[in-house]
């Protein structure tokens, strides 16, 4: 039994770790985005944009069989980020 337990904890490891190289990847892209969005004064916010996405992930959340709210919240949480991101780029060239 702990042979078993063991092997779903490596696996739960392993997937953490390619979400973490994943979402560092991404911010990495929505750096770039700010800066493109400071440099052409573009507000750091795209509400249209962040709906689009919204709506995207929840059907690939119902397609893969994951709570679509749990996806939006993710979601959410990174968008909001990535707003703060593009606020201090922002500002820092003013």
């Amino acid at each position: 039994m702990e042979d078993k337990l063991k092997q779903y904890r490596e696996s739960i490891n392993n997937i953490d770790a390619a979400l973490v190289f994943m979402l560092a990847e991404r911010f990495k892209v929505t750096q770039a985005v700010g800066e493109y969005k400071a440099a052409n004064k573009l507000p750091p916010a795209d509400p249209s944009r962040e709906k689009e996405q919204i709506a995207r992930l929840r059907k690939l959340a119902s397609e893969a069989n994951l709570d679509p709210e749990f996806s939006e919240k993710f979601l959410r949480f990174i968008i909001d980020e990535v707003i703060r991101h593009h606020d201090q780029i922002r500002e820092e060239a003013s």
